[in-house]
């Protein structure tokens, strides 16, 4: 399978996880890259450092996510659900391929995402069928019949999503080597759910 990991500058977070990915399955066919990445940069000094500490060398220049690397990838695991989102409106084409790391990894969600899922679109249906049924009211009137008649569904759709997980890996850039550690600490964990994930 090949993977690409994506993140906004593909310096800090996104090389950090191609790297711990090639450390602990050597054989694996992954890459990097990022939204708004210039060509050719190395990774952060800070990223470079904190990985040695673990005896993990990091050669990666930076690229932009393209076309062409996304076809190449079976799977595109990005850093947070912003990068996820930009490149659904950059590259529709390959939508299906695209998950956060966390949300990728993260079991413990599934039945809440198609629960989700299904009160959105039970939502939706409900709200155009009362939109059919109120049309003869005037905008102010048809506001209020809606936001009666959708309330219980909407505070459900709401605690459904505040019940889920935190999908981002914080962005290290521009802080000190803690923030680094602990960027790269999240990481590992979720990498490691993803080589038991891509085992099993």
């Amino acid at each position: 399978m090949n993977i690409l990991f994506v993140c906004t500058g593909n310096t800090c977070r996104s090389p950090m996880a191609e790297a711990l990915l090639k450390q602990k399955v050597p054989a694996a066919a992954v890459q990097s890259a990022g939204i708004f990445a210039a060509h050719s940069q190395r990774p952060n000094d800070q990223a470079i450092e904190v990985l040695k500490q673990k005896g993990i060398s990091i050669n990666t220049a930076s690229q932009p996510v393209t076309d062409e690397l996304l076809r190449w990838a079976d799977l595109v695991l990005t850093m947070t659900t912003g990068h996820k989102q930009s490149l659904i409106m950059e590259f529709p084409d390959f939508q299906e391929k695209y998950y956060t790391l966390k949300e990728y990894v993260s079991q413990a969600d599934e039945d809440r995402w198609k629960e989700l899922t299904q009160r959105r679109a039970d939502y939706e249906e409900k709200r155009a069928r009362l939109m059919q049924e109120f049309r003869h009211l005037d905008g102010k009137q048809l506001e209020q019949e809606l936001e009666k008649h959708l309330q219980s569904e909407w505070e459900k759709i709401r605690q459904l999503e505040a019940a889920l997980i935190d999908y981002d890996i914080a962005d290290p850039f521009g802080g000190g080597r803690t923030i680094y550690e602990q960027t790269l600490t999240e990481l590992e964990t979720y990498v490691n759910k993803l080589v038991e994930k891509l085992d099993s």
